[in-house]
């Protein structure tokens, strides 16, 4: 295995890049046959990742199960994070609405276990927040998890910002995630000032815009039904078009560094706090060395200062697709 410079995620040690293995199993487009995601993750994990994210609710307990499998050699090198929160049947793979009680955690975390083929969860997120269960109920049975060797660390998904101090102050929250990256920098006001004051690490999900800030997503191109682009606002051809700008200037920092968009746009979030890990997901073997590749770019005081100054002018048009429960 390959070493790559580790980051801090309020207390757990990680490589400065992970991966987000949702995309080889479920919304975007069919899933990946299972010989290449596996070899994809071990891939990354020779490359010197140590952080794989994924999730109950991706291709309904599939993803967790690929990642399980594609883990098991290399398991105690390795940080595995999922999540709770969603009402899924296991009989039927059906998915409900938000379901964060305190039993179906314990009954999550239990079935977790046993598709990650481990005997400990070492991130467990919430998938995002149910307002029908006190996020203090939700912090206390994690906590108890932890405290029977089930559970390493506690997170929260696209949580607000006093969601996340209740939270922390029943169970330390050791990590945030939500969507952030050059043209979704909506955390930039309350929640990077809250994990900067609690000490707790930030996540960044779909850092690279779902592949817009790669370069490779022309306002022609075509989603097939199966990709959630083809339903997201921000995906619209017209939207696309109008939105080539950050594209535009993510080329001509890149140009500096003999480097690729997708590479800028990462080297960027990595430049914003010591303690924030993106976690791209890929299924292209190059695109993954490609963007691993990031982790070693120095971005200057001045190329930080155009990217900020010219990318905070630029409109972006489109609403995120943030609000899909089968998204993130």
């Amino acid at each position: 295995m390959q070493t790559m410079k580790t980051r801090t995620l309020g207390g757990l040690e990680v490589s400065a890049l992970g991966l987000g293995c949702m995309g080889l199993s479920v919304n975007y487009g069919q899933p990946a046959d299972k010989q290449a995601g596996i070899a994809l993750i071990r891939a990354a994990a020779d490359r010197g990742v140590t952080f794989f994210d994924t999730a109950e609710a991706y291709g309904l307990f599939a993803n967790e199960e690929l990642v399980g499998e594609a883990l098991a050699p290399v398991r105690d090198q390795v940080v595995i994070a999922t999540k709770f929160g969603f009402g899924i049947d296991p009989r039927t793979g059906q998915r409900g609405g938000l379901n964060s009680r305190p039993e179906h955690i314990r009954q999550v975390a239990d079935a977790s276990l046993k598709r990650l083929k481990t005997d400990r969860i070492d991130l467990l997120y919430q998938h995002r927040v149910d307002p029908d269960v006190p996020i203090e109920d939700v912090a206390g049975t994690v906590r108890r998890l932890i405290t029977e060797g089930k559970v390493g660390h506690f997170g929260l998904s696209e949580a607000g910002a006093q969601t996340i101090r209740r939270a922390h102050a029943v169970q330390p929250v050791t990590a945030l995630q939500s969507e952030y990256s050059l043209w979704a920098r909506d955390p930039e006001a309350e929640i990077l000032p809250v994990c900067e004051e609690l000490g707790i690490g930030f996540v960044s999900w779909s850092p690279l815009g779902q592949g817009f800030l790669t370069g490779k997503v022309s306002a022609t191109a075509t989603f097939e039904p199966t990709d959630v682009r083809s339903r997201f606002p921000r995906f619209s051809p017209e939207a696309r078009t109008a939105n080539q700008p950050i594209v535009e200037l993510l080329n001509q920092i890149a140009g500096r560094h003999q480097s690729t968009p997708a590479q800028i746009a990462l080297a960027w979030l990595l430049a914003q706090k010591p303690w924030i890990v993106p976690i791209p997901g890929t299924r292209n073997p190059e695109r993954l060395k490609e963007n691993l590749a990031a982790a070693d770019i120095n971005l200057t005081p001045e190329d930080l200062g155009e990217l900020d100054l010219v990318a905070t002018s630029i409109r972006v048009h489109g609403a995120r697709g943030t609000g899909s429960e089968s998204y993130g």
